[in-house]
């Protein structure tokens, strides 16, 4: 056993299991959120000319100057919050770079990491790897609301930083200005540092998503990580970035220098493009994705499930007990074998998932990144189920 006793008992993924499980079912594999389809041509364009034309050799370390414009750029239109480019923002191989990165930079032994559960389960393996003691906060189904009293009461003395991610993977919530207000006011109070994984930021479908860097109380605490892949559909490119102050991308990049030093250049040329896009653009990406969302949405509750509605992401929660299998990953593996649709069991992201009555096990995700006929065809089967067929 070579593994580090830091990551043995994380295992495989979810994700790696689920979608293996669900190959050699041949089942539709609504788990793994990756789209089944590509980007915009554009966008391809652009990476194309890039790869045949130049620049092919290294990018500088902090980020193609180009790209680190354009997202400086859109932060500012989206989120009134001016951003320097070369000194406040470092490109990283996607979000979860970002999230290495930020953990490796920042924490030292013995740190106190604060997850709000459920979680992406990158986040408690890498506080761990950095040296750190993730501590957690569940969130309550159905709603999944942050309360400042209960965050209050989550932190400790040794605590440094605490994880938020909106809109939420896989609750679906995007948090609203007293969630955040909560999060800037116990931040402020406990001198803590705040990760906030905005991956997700295009795909809100009511009130916008609004950045925690735009909060005046976290613009000089708050490490946002984003990436492209989610907004455009190109989830292999793994193109991600930082935004911090000066000095807190001065500690991600004291990490990242090690780790990656800088990603694929033609690749950060194209997401530039990418970015650059006019805003007619994202806006027919939420058009598109609220429309799957209401497809799978109304499909899974025809098919006698209790779906709770997100307001972001592209994942949707449903509610398994009516079925009377005994927890969620017995419910994914009747789904599995029955209907032939693989979903995630929603214990894998909670720390005590694995315990009788622990977190989660009430829950699976369903993921709508998937073309109109997969989702129809998913939810047809599905039906099956109610229809004892």
């Amino acid at each position: 056993m070579y593994i580090t006793q830091r990551l043995r008992r994380f295992g495989t993924s979810i994700f790696t299991e689920v979608s293996a499980a669900a190959s050699e079912a041949g089942a539709i594999n609504l788990g793994q959120g990756f789209p089944d389809f590509d980007g915009p041509e554009f966008v391809k364009e652009a990476a194309r000319k890039a790869v045949t034309e130049g620049p092919n050799q290294y990018a500088p370390m902090g980020g193609y100057p180009e790209l680190n414009r354009a997202i400086a750029a859109r932060y500012e239109r989206e989120q009134g919050v001016s951003v320097d480019p070369l000194q406040e923002i470092t490109v990283t191989p996607g979000c979860t770079g970002a999230i290495g990165s930020a953990m490796l930079g920042v924490l030292e032994p013995g740190d106190e990491v604060l997850l709000l559960e459920p979680w992406y389960d990158s986040y408690p393996a890498m506080v761990e790897l950095a040296g750190g003691t993730c501590r957690y906060l569940p969130l309550r189904a159905p709603d999944f609301r942050i309360r400042l009293e209960e965050l209050e009461a989550a932190i400790t003395p040794r605590m440094r930083m605490m994880v938020v991610n909106t809109p939420h993977n896989p609750t679906g919530r995007v948090l609203d200005e007293e969630e955040m207000a909560a999060i800037e006011q116990v931040a402020e109070k406990h001198d803590l540092l705040v990760f906030s994984d905005e991956v997700y930021d295009q795909l809100w479908f009511d009130a916008p998503h609004r950045s925690l860097l735009a909060r005046p109380g976290l613009r000089h605490r708050t490490i946002v990580g984003n990436s492209i892949g989610k907004t455009f559909s190109l989830t292999g490119w793994k193109i991600g970035w930082t935004i911090a102050s000066p000095e807190l991308t001065a500690a991600v990049r004291a990490a990242h220098q090690f780790t990656i030093f800088s990603v694929a250049t033609p690749l950060q040329v194209a997401a530039a493009a990418a970015l650059n896009a006019p805003d007619s653009y994202f806006e027919s990406f939420r058009d598109d994705y609220r429309a799957r969302r209401d497809l799978l949405v109304d499909g899974l509750a025809a098919a006698g499930l209790d779906v709770i509605c997100p307001q972001g992401t592209y994942f949707a929660l449903v509610d398994h007990r009516s079925m009377g299998l005994p927890d969620d990953r017995a419910f994914c593996r009747f789904l599995l074998d029955e209907a032939g649709v693989a979903a995630i069991p929603c214990s894998a992201f909670h720390h005590d998932g694995d315990r009788p009555g622990g977190g989660g096990r009430d829950l699976v995700r369903f993921a709508f990144c998937k073309t109109e006929r997969v989702l129809s065809e998913a939810i047809t089967r599905l039906k099956r189920l109610k229809a004892g067929g």
